[in-house]
């Protein structure tokens, strides 16, 4: 085994190559609308694959379209079967109003120890840490007894069609391993009696509703001769707005409540008072303690009408809904049909982005997640809770392939997870979350992958 503590040294004294890598990955504008064409990956898969190989990391770049491509590069071992691999993705999503960022978003500026822009923290902060790993596996000249993949993918902001999904339907066997570790997890959160981090074993399923409300279409100025699908709409929002979900404790989180002093044992029954005695000290616990207990439905997006001065016949309502993971689709539909009962000429329709998923928590990825931070941060007194992400990753299309995945970036435990922003303004990461992932995923690797 290298001498991982020396290692480390490396990486404090290499703080400025890797705010370099991290902020020329940031300045390069791979923005996924959704909408083709869009994202424009395969740069960063260029500029990945040009920054290994200076290294001997060998690469390839393999896309459904040549402008979305997906970067697959190896560390070979002694034995050519991988045993892990990080994942990442490289797409970003668009900037709504750039005129509210403090700095530009493509400009990865330095400010109080963090790096500003879109995708700093989502995710090419964790992508900039496993680079560096890999490319310190080879300059220290470090043999691995099994190899090591990096897999970084296109299209994760817009369901994957481009990206780890299209690799799992054509390329399985380039993005199989044991063990994957991806997004999705390890930020540090208050906890009585020391650090604790959140380790992602699984997602909540994230589905898009589509809304049709129908009217009668007439002309604005002699309403009464039609039916306004404003009016049906409104009534729609409403029942959505009031919808009470049902409460559930079910997820892995609940059942390591006494790691945060929560003494009461979590019950549906309970659980939204519990979340109101945690709001007053760690309103951010609360807010995920909030989104693992229930099914949530959103409106997002309404379009509709055609003319100023017509009644509106037709308005489509767009909504997220994000299921827990006994819920299928036919408690989903259920609950749908309560919503829109007795209002007339609404349908829905619904598409599944993704559905729920998870991995096992007590596996030998842990505990060598557990043992690389603890090396890494020099620290004893972590505590590890299993949790579900209230948002979804790539990680659903390495699940089925028998790949246990978990979601940790290494977050740096000073590093407050508030301040990262994802999909919002002023999005960033924190320099030292950068030093601290890079030392994590190193140790990993060595750990995982058998370092000589």
């Amino acid at each position: 085994m290298p001498d991982l503590r020396a290692m480390f040294a490396q990486i404090d004294n290499m703080e400025d190559e890797i705010i370099a890598l991290h902020r020329d990955l940031v300045k390069i504008p791979s923005v996924n609308t959704g909408f083709m064409p869009t994202g424009d990956e395969t740069p960063v898969c260029e500029y990945v694959r040009d920054f290994l190989a200076e290294d001997g990391i060998d690469s390839e770049i393999l896309g459904r379209t040549p402008e979305r491509g997906n970067i697959i590069s190896r560390i070979e071992g002694r034995n050519s079967d991988a045993r892990l691999m990080f994942m990442s993705h490289t797409d970003v999503v668009p900037v709504e109003e750039e005129e509210k960022w403090t700095f530009p978003p493509f400009s990865a500026q330095i400010h109080g120890g963090r790096i500003y822009g879109r995708g700093a923290s989502d995710c090419k902060g964790l992508l900039a840490a496993q680079i560096m790993a890999m490319r310190l596996i080879k300059r220290n000249n470090i043999t691995l007894r099994d190899s090591l993949i990096l897999c970084s993918g296109a299209d994760e902001e817009h369901g994957g069609r481009y990206g780890f999904g299209w690799l799992a339907e054509n390329y399985p066997e380039k993005i199989t391993a044991p063990f994957a570790v991806n997004e999705g997890g390890g930020t540090p959160i208050e906890a009585a009696g020391g650090l604790t981090y959140i380790l992602g074993v699984g997602e909540k399923g994230r589905l898009q509703i589509e809304f049709t409300v129908k009217g009668i279409s007439a002309h604005a100025s002699v309403p009464w001769q039609g039916t306004n699908a404003l009016y049906r709409l409104s009534q729609v929002l409403g029942r959505i707005e009031n919808y009470e979900a049902e409460r559930d404790t079910s997820t892995s989180l609940f059942a390591h409540l006494s790691n945060f002093a929560i003494e009461h044992k979590p019950s549906p029954e309970n659980v939204d008072e519990i979340i109101e005695e945690v709001s007053q000290d760690n309103p951010r616990f609360a807010s995920m303690l909030t989104a693992l207990s229930r099914m949530t439905i959103t409106p997002t997006m309404i379009n509709g009408g055609v003319k100023s001065n017509s009644v509106p016949e037709q308005i489509n309502l767009t909504c997220d809904v994000r299921t827990l993971p006994h819920q299928n689709d036919e408690y989903l539909r259920g609950e749908l049909d309560k919503i829109i009962s007795g209002i007339p000429g609404v349908t829905y329709e619904i598409d599944y982005m993704a559905v729920p998923n998870s991995s096992e928590f007590d596996t030998e990825l842990t505990a060598h997640i557990q043992g690389a931070t603890a090396l890494a941060l020099e620290r004893d007194d972590i505590q590890w809770v299993p949790a579900i992400s209230t948002g979804f990753t790539d990680s659903r299309f390495t699940r089925p392939l028998n790949v246990i995945t978990y979601g940790f970036s290494g977050s740096h435990p000073d590093d407050d997870p508030m301040l990262s922003r994802a999909h919002g303004t002023d999005e960033s990461v924190g320099i030292a979350s950068l030093i601290s992932g890079t030392k994590i995923m190193l140790a990993l690797a060595c750990s995982i992958c058998g370092a000589d």
